[in-house]
């Protein structure tokens, strides 16, 4: 079964970097233009690449179904 998600779970993989990359970005913008504080959507792409991560990790574990 596991072989299965493995091409799921590397989309997510990558899905996620792209969510951290982009994250980096609005960060560099905030800096650039003299923000204090974090932006609003920063928060928020960084809480959908945890989100992101955790399905992948989830694919990645055995299958338990035949406890």
């Amino acid at each position: 079964m596991a072989g299965e998600f493995e091409e799921i779970r590397s989309r997510l993989e990558a899905i996620a970097e792209e969510l951290a990359d982009l994250a980096l970005v609005r960060l560099r913008e905030s800096i650039d233009a003299g923000g204090q504080e974090l932006p609003v959507d920063e928060k928020r792409l960084t809480r959908a690449r945890r989100a992101v991560e955790k399905a992948a990790h989830l694919l990645d574990e055995p299958d338990r179904s035949d406890w």
